[in-house]
């Protein structure tokens, strides 16, 4: 089996921003911006805050692109910078995980769900308010782990606390998002 190695389509882009190519930059903003926004919003929750950590990532990424390495794509590369300043912003404002002591068990129920447009895309909006609802420390786990795709070891990683933390405010958070969505008619 042949080997090929990884090239990031944004290569050139990148090289341009390097040397200072203002119109390269606003090219990555323009491909960029939207996904980072979504990342910004599910772990901060506040739609200000998450704008003000865009316009800080992405001068940063700007600022420290020498040390881009381009072993990864440069869109996961920038959106470790983006998680990282939304945790950082969550941490200024005290980020707390919910102590065990506050389970959140609801009753279990399925329900039989429709398959209309209109109807998922109105589920999808409950969905994300409810996300939005979460107490900030299960909606960064629960962004990191479902929206974002990082395992529990790499979350423990990046907001310093244990994995076992990690899987238990996951599971917390998952039964409070199942709880806040049942109040929401889900």
């Amino acid at each position: 089996m042949e080997a090929f190695a990884y090239t990031d389509i944004n290569a050139s882009l990148v090289e341009r921003c390097r040397l200072g190519d203002r119109r390269a930059q606003a090219e990555i903003y323009k491909r960029y911006a939207k996904a980072m926004f979504n990342a910004s919003v599910r772990i901060t929750g506040d739609y200000a805050e998450a704008e003000d950590v865009l316009q800080e990532s992405f001068l940063s990424a700007f600022r420290e692109l020498h040390s881009y390495k381009g072993d990864s794509s440069f869109g996961s590369w920038l959106k470790r910078i983006v998680i990282n300043k939304s945790i950082n912003c969550l941490r200024n404002r005290r980020l707390s995980l919910v102590p065990l002591a506050e389970q959140h068990d609801a009753p279990s129920g399925d329900e039989e769900n429709e398959s209309d447009p209109e109807e998922m895309s109105w589920r999808a909006d409950v969905v994300r308010r409810c996300v939005q609802q979460l107490p900030d420390g299960y909606r960064v786990v629960l962004s990191l782990y479902l929206l974002e795709g990082y395992d529990h070891a790499e979350i423990a990683g990046i907001l310093n606390i244990t994995e076992s933390t990690s899987k238990s405010q996951y599971s917390r958070a998952r039964k409070k998002l199942l709880e806040l969505a049942r109040n929401h008619g889900l």
